[in-house]
């Protein structure tokens, strides 16, 4: 019978048990990590004598029984060689970076190693320990900084409630969805071999083409299929969150700390108004306000973008009370304003008018420099490392009196001759300079556009990153992309809604979604390009679709000794690091340079002491007066050289997508991420919603997915050693690289239609009862998966609908140049440029939505419109001219020439504007273009047998005139 309130063991899935004293067992007292007696003592009995979650010593202690004093084993394994062993079998320390290097300098020429005598007086200091821990337990917890204690167990039934639960589809929902899919392969199976078996004698080249086109399309449909097999929806209770675990009434706040990433470049293209509102909606959130800091990128170094941070810090001392006093929602100043909603509502208090209206008046005063000196970065490309911090502990208080969150000011130095790796350079650059000045154990990265909509939304990412049982092996919490001031329509699909709410969902219930570029909560460690504290259970053997029930507790024996011992070896070491007793500064670095560390993160001790400490927190030793230097050594130009950075720790280099490339490193070392989506969205942003912007933004993430194919870490060889990456996210990740290759079928089946309406042939022969039966089953199949699928996610038609046009548009323009540009690129170097010249835009609402844009991309789909329309045309006149028995084939064709029209409707419409006003120039190569494809056709028309001279004359011969 089990016991309630007992917590189960992380290695054999059985409760722990009770000790002789009757209460829970537990092993490690640091951070009661949950093991039972028989695990603990087979782990004993195998020389493992570290806790496998926080690498703590066990302490000493006796049974009556066979139980054994336990104590640090005399012949400790050292770093080096334990490092190196790890190298050989290809194995990940979770306190050992997996990229770190072993120096020659190790051993010494006598080849005793060095850390011997390290390894002696960190025993004897060990002992000193055990003795203080002999202590009260009072006077332990009080020497113990907060931050630095892991969470206790609390045998009460609050502490016990869930921080988040996960609810799995209903089984009326999902089953007939998967019944359909699995029908809908067979139907293909089927549909394929009668098409290959049934050729086109008179169109050969045509069919030959229409079958390639197909089977490429039907393995797309699997690539982004089969990884929504297991969609899965998750709940949050933050209440359990507040009241029962970490904000007791007269207990220290646990909560863990937040870093905000907020990155902006260019001033003139991300109005500086729009970063104020992102950097005070993260000021005003619903969190402690000593867990918050707010770093700020400017890649630009712009004046105007830091002198508008200075007045966002200063008008944050009235905002911040403001909305924390009334509680409202959202905490962006533009976009609570322009709310179209009674603000009076709820709002009892009689104060809240007056100080709104004060809140709402804009300073007469614009940005001004103050002491007239000559702005650093006046050259954007040449000019040394920024920072400046505002608000926080040590900065102006708000208006009541009361502490602000900590907000700083970051432009990393640049120099010409330097690789900046733009927007994943700026990220680490932000990494570093945190880790140095407030060191959180998670960061939130926000594009400059996107503010924080729901204040409650870290409280929802913490549910997960600190729920002990889910939030271990948790790399990121990623929420969907919300957005702002889209047409009603949403013509050009900008809120890539059944991407967000039925994608990311099945990813949810397999590894994990894939990280999309903002709006996400990182575990730090997990940038630093460590493995997850507990790697997985299931055998590599076993489907990653549907693991066992029964958890495995042995996947290797030589993996399991290796990483205990290594991590064991590690622990010792790196308790020589944290020990300030013996050693100083220089001794501390020599140790850190030994350990190889630098090549990995480079030459910052500060820096690297805080990468070592997993629950955040800025190190001991660490000189606070001399905190901003070392700030700015770590985001000088030259720092990231002959390390790891962008290679294996950080955001990874190598695309203009870097988003899908980082967040699909950590999940080949086995992290998994957790998709959250609560009821109020918790961020939002703009989106481009004019035809031509939409086309380059949707042309730049093609243009990175080529990128990834093309480089070491594509997805289709990358990240097999490991085994962490389940088949199903492999198959997700390699569906997000190889979608741009999909214009160019797509482009040859859009011509189809137009070629056999001119020309009179057709890519199907006669349809018998048979190949009728399998084509209205293909059709049924397609309608009623998308229907489950509606059912199941929530999406509308019209959704669904919009994403399916703009499919076939971006298909056929941006996804087409992006294969190309990337071609040359990555092949031949060449770097090409689409130029985009736009015409003045009314000035009303959506006005922007009308705005045409020349741009090369407009080309392409705007020829398809004209031909299948001229080929329409030319379709109904042979119909008209050969009589009764035309129109029975003509059908088939129009209606795949109409099928083209319709997915391309929305892009005709942005084309024309809301009068018609088209650049002369795109009618005129579109037009220009289609002309002559279609009279070179006519002219050589191919599919006419060719008739020569002689058979005439023979057959003239043959008649009697």
């Amino acid at each position: 019978m089990e016991q309630s309130g007992v917590p189960l063991c992380s290695t054999c899935g059985e409760q722990v048990g009770l000790n002789d004293n009757g209460e829970v067992f537990v092993a490690c007292h640091e951070c009661n990590f949950p093991i039972c007696k028989a695990c603990f003592e087979h782990e004993i009995n195998e020389d493992h004598r570290v806790c496998l979650r926080c690498g703590t010593p066990y302490e000493e202690r006796t049974k009556d029984d066979d139980f054994h004093e336990i104590k640090v084993h005399e012949n400790q394994p050292t770093m080096a060689s334990e490092i190196s062993n790890s190298q050989d079998v290809g194995l990940h320390a979770r306190h050992v970076s997996t990229v770190s290097t072993v120096d020659s300098e190790v051993n010494e020429e006598s080849g005793k190693s060095i850390w011997k005598n390290r390894v002696e007086s960190w025993k004897g200091k060990d002992k000193k320990n055990k003795k203080k821990k002999a202590a009260p337990k009072a006077e332990n917890e009080a020497s113990v900084p907060p931050e630095q204690q892991m969470e206790e167990t609390r045998p009460t039934e609050a502490a016990a409630a869930p921080l988040s639960v996960v609810i799995p589809m209903s089984k009326s929902k999902i089953a007939p969805y998967r019944t359909v899919i699995i029908m809908r392969l067979i139907i293909l199976g089927l549909f394929f071999h009668y098409r290959v078996t049934n050729p086109v004698d008179s169109a050969f080249p045509l069919w030959l083409t229409s079958i390639i086109c197909e089977i490429w399309f039907a393995f797309s449909w699997v690539l982004d299929q089969f990884p929504k097999w297991c969609p899965v929806n998750r709940q949050t209770f933050i209440e359990n969150l507040s009241a029962s675990r970490f904000e007791r009434e007269g207990e220290p706040n646990e909560l863990a700390a937040v870093d905000f990433f907020v990155s902006t470049v260019d001033p003139l293209k991300e109005p500086p108004l729009i970063t104020a509102n992102t950097v005070l909606s993260i000021l005003a959130v619903d969190y402690p306000v000593d867990k918050v800091s707010c770093y700020v990128s400017d890649d630009g170094a712009a004046m105007l973008t830091f002198e508008s941070l200075v007045e966002t810090a200063d008008f944050a001392r009235k905002w911040v009370p403001f909305c924390k006093k009334f509680s409202i929602e959202p905490r962006a100043p533009e976009f609570y304003f322009s709310q179209k909603i009674d603000y009076l509502k709820d709002k009892v208090q009689p104060s809240f008018v007056k100080e709104r209206r004060a809140m709402k008046k804009t300073p007469e005063e614009g940005w001004t420099m103050q002491d007239g000196t000559p702005w650093p970065g006046n050259n954007s490309r040449d000019h040394p490392g920024m920072i400046q911090a505002f608000l926080g502990h040590t900065g102006a208080r708000d208006v009541e009196g009361n502490e602000l969150p900590r907000l700083v000011y970051v432009s990393r130095e640049k120099r010409p001759g330097y690789q900046h790796h733009k927007k994943a350079g700026a990220e680490n650059a932000l990494v570093r300079v945190s880790a140095v000045l407030t060191n959180a154990p998670f960061i939130l990265n926000l594009d400059c556009d996107h503010y924080v909509n729901n204040s409650k939304a870290v409280r929802e990412a913490m549910c997960f990153l600190m729920d002990p049982e889910v939030g271990r092996d948790v790399c990121y919490v990623q929420f969907p992309q919300r957005f702002d001031g889209i047409d009603r329509s949403d013509r050009y699909a900008n809120r890539n809604t059944v991407f967000f709410d039925v994608n990311m969902k099945g990813l949810d219930g397999i590894q994990g979604p894939v990280y999309v570029g903002t709006g996400c909560v990182f575990n730090r460690q997990a940038l630093y390009g460590y493995s997850p504290p507990s790697m997985p259970n299931l055998p590599r053997s076993s489907c990653c679709c549907c693991p066992s029930k029964k958890s495995t507790t042995n996947v290797s024996d030589v993996y399991r000794n290796a990483k205990r011992e290594q991590l064991e070896a590690a622990i010792i070491n790196l308790k020589e690091i944290d020990s300030k007793l013996n050693y100083d500064e220089h001794e501390r670095s020599m140790l850190i340079s030994q350990m190889s560390f630098e090549k990995t993160f480079g030459l910052s001790s500060v820096f690297i002491e805080s990468t070592l400490m997993e629950n955040g927190g800025v190190p001991e030793s660490a000189d606070p007066s001399m905190l901003i230097k070392e700030a700015v050594h770590v985001i000088s130009c030259g720092y990231e050289e002959k390390t790891e950075w962008g290679k294996e720790i950080g955001w990874i280099y190598g695309s203009v997508t870097e988003d899908i490339l980082t967040g699909f490193k950590m999940q080949c070392r086995g992290w998994k991420s957790i998709y959250c989506m609560p009821l109020r969205p918790a961020f939002k942003g703009s989106a481009p919603i004019n035809l031509s912007d939409r086309l380059h933004q949707v042309l730049r993430w093609a243009l990175g997915s080529i990128e990834i194919f093309l480089s070491r870490h594509c997805p289709l060889w990358y990240g097999f050693a490991g085994g962490h990456l389940k088949w199903l996210q492999r198959m997700a990740y390699i569906n997000t690289i190889v979608y741009p290759l999909t214009s160019l079928p797509l482009v040859a089946y859009c011509s189809l239609p137009a070629i056999c309406l001119l020309t009179g042939k057709f890519i199907i022969p006669t349809l018998s009862n048979v190949a009728s039966v399998l084509f209205l089953g293909l059709f049924l199949s397609i309608i009623i998966t998308s229907v489950l699928e509606l059912r199941w996610s929530g999406v509308s038609i019209e959704d669904l609908w919009r994403n399916e046009q703009f499919w076939v548009i971006g298909g056929v323009s941006a996804h087409l140049f992006a294969v190309f540009q990337g071609l040359l690129k990555m092949l031949a170097g060449v770097d090409t440029n689409f130029t985009v010249t736009a015409k003045a835009a009314e000035d009303t609402e959506f006005g922007e939505l009308y705005l045409v844009k020349w741009t090369t991309l407009l080309i392409p789909p705007t020829t398809l419109i004209i031909v299948n329309m001229v080929g329409v045309v030319a379709g109904f006149s042979d119909a008209l001219n050969g009589g009764y028995e035309s129109w029975g084939p003509l059908f088939g064709k129009v209606f795949f020439a109409f099928w083209v029209i319709f997915h391309l409707y929305p892009f005709l419409k942005g084309l024309m504007g809301r009068q018609n006003r088209t650049p002369t120039i795109v009618v005129l190569w579109s037009v220009l273009l289609a002309s002559v494809f279609s009279l070179v056709w006519v002219k050589i028309n191919p599919f006419v047998n060719k008739v020569d001279s002689e058979t005439i004359s023979e057959t003239c011969i043959a008649i009697d005139c």
